[in-house]
């Protein structure tokens, strides 16, 4: 798995493999052996890469892309899975992404939207300083 993703990795930021062998002091044969899977980098390794390429170590080493549908995200970036919104509008927000952020029930969130970039959910104490507090306050649930 993880030469499938070093792959992927150098090919979507743009590197050669003689250029990504510069930059770790390799040679190109030893990036071309990791790519193959004939041999994979030690931690050192991995550290560097996970730098270079602002992954996760873990998502560096075992992020399948053929299962998640999507190429290994950025660090700090996460995708949940999908959802289905329910007859009334209802979604229900995934377990892992309920942990990560610590939403529990009777948490208020904020729906946000951008006409290019589409939705987000936020938990409103993070918005805390984005708007005037009187904006947050005098929202509510049907408002336009």
């Amino acid at each position: 798995m993880i030469n499938m993703n070093l792959t992927r990795l150098r090919q979507q930021h743009q590197y050669t493999q003689e250029e990504l062998a510069e930059q770790l002091g390799v040679s190109r044969q030893v990036i071309a052996k990791w790519e193959k899977g004939e041999s994979t980098p030690d931690i050192h390794f991995c550290i560097k890469l996970a730098e270079l390429y602002d992954v996760t170590i873990d998502n560096l080493v075992n992020y399948n892309e053929q299962e998640e549908g999507v190429a290994v995200p950025p660090k700090g970036k996460h995708i949940f899975g999908a959802t289905t919104v329910g007859e009334r509008g209802q979604i229900v927000i995934p377990k892992k992404a309920r942990e990560l952020f610590h939403i529990e029930a009777g948490d208020t969130l904020m729906i946000l939207g951008d006409e290019d970039r589409g939705l987000a959910i936020v938990p409103q104490n993070y918005m805390q300083g984005f708007f005037p507090a009187n904006v947050l306050l005098n929202k509510k649930e049907g408002d336009k």
